[in-house]
C-alpha cells in the first residue's frame, strides 16, 4: 500500500462508502506475508514515499524468487536492481509477471501501482558517454517505477561541449537533472552551471587506470565548484533516481493538497 492508496481507503471512509471493519481489514493487511530469506519492510512507501527495492547482486535466484514473490502481493511497485542476465532469466521462469531491462539489469513488476503525480516537473537524465548508460538507465527505470517522467540525453560529455550546450532550453524547463559521468567526472560541473534545477551527480566506474574504478569522477564531482551540485556513490543510478524523487514528490503532493482544498 502506497500513500495515494491509503488517501483513497480514507477518502471511502470519510464518505461512508466503506465500512469500518472493511478498512480495518484492508488496513491489516499492510503487514504482509515475510519470506524465509528477508525481513520485508512493508511500511516503507507509507514511511517515505519510497517503496522497498531489493539489491540483487550477492542474492540467489532463489532468494530473489522469495522476496519477489512476496513482494508481488502487495499493492506497490516491485523493484529488483543489479540483476544479473542469467539470474534474471531463472527468476522468470517462476515469475513471468516480472519484466527484465538488461541494460538497467533491474526487475520490476506490478507497473500497474506507480503512483502518478501529473502536476510533477520532468527530470532530464544526461550521460557523458554511451558507457555511462546502464548507469543512467537504472536511474531512468527507477525514475518511472516512482512516477517520474524522465527525458534523456545521452553521450553529450564535455570532450564536444556543443552536444550539452544544444540542450540548454531542456535542462531549463527540468525540476532536476540527474548528470552521469566517468572519467574526470566534468559534465555535472558544467550541467549545474546552465540551469537553476537541483543537478545530482552520478560518478560511474568508467575510464582508464588513474580513474580508479570511478574514484576520479566522484572525487571530481565532490570538489566541483559549482553551486547546486549534490553527488552519490559511485554506480548509484538508483540513488540518484531517489533523491530526485523526494526532491519533486513533496512539491507534487503539496499541489494535490492544494487542489482537493479548492
Amino acid at each position: 500500500m502506497n500513500e495515494q492508496h491509503l488517501h483513497e481507503l480514507l477518502d471511502l471512509f470519510s464518505q461512508g462508502c466503506l465500512h469500518r471493519d472493511e478498512l480495518a481489514s484492508r488496513l491489516l493487511t499492510i503487514t504482509g506475508r515475510q519470506p524465509p530469506s528477508a525481513c520485508l519492510d512493508h511500511y516503507r512507501h507509507l514511511r517515505t514515499g519510497m517503496p522497498e527495492a531489493v539489491f540483487g547482486q550477492g542474492k540467489t535466484a532463489s532468494q530473489l524468487m522469495e522476496i519477489l514473490s512476496a513482494q508481488l502481493e502487495r499493492d506497490q511497485v516491485v523493484m529488483a536492481t543489479r540483476v544479473d542476465p542469467d539470474k534474471a532469466a531463472g527468476v522468470l521462469r517462476k515469475l513471468p509477471d516480472l519484466t527484465y531491462n538488461q541494460e538497467a539489469a533491474m526487475l520490476i513488476g506490478n507497473e500497474q501501482h506507480i503512483p502518478k503525480y501529473p502536476d510533477i516537473a520532468p527530470v532530464v537524465l544526461a550521460c557523458a558517454g554511451t558507457s555511462d548508460i546502464p548507469i543512467a538507465e537504472e536511474a531512468r527505470l527507477t525514475l518511472h517505477c516512482l512516477g517520474c517522467s524522465a527525458t534523456t540525453l545521452y553521450d553529450v560529455g564535455v570532450a564536444g561541449i556543443h552536444r550539452i550546450l544544444a540542450h540548454q532550453d531542456t535542462l531549463g524547463a527540468a525540476g532536476v537533472v540527474i548528470v552521469a559521468a566517468g572519467m574526470e567526472g566534468a559534465l555535472p560541473s558544467v550541467v549545474a552551471g546552465l540551469t537553476s534545477a537541483p543537478v545530482i551527480g552520478v560518478p560511474t566506474s568508467v575510464g582508464y587506470g588513474t580513474g580508479t574504478g570511478g574514484f576520479a569522477a566522484l572525487l571530481g564531482m565532490l570538489n566541483s565548484c559549482a553551486p547546486g551540485l549534490a553527488v552519490v556513490n559511485i554506480d548509484n543510478g538508483f540513488g540518484a533516481a531517489c533523491m530526485a524523487a523526494a526532491i519533486l514528490r513533496p512539491r507534487s503532493v503539496q499541489q494535490r493538497d492544494a487542489s482537493t482544498q479548492k
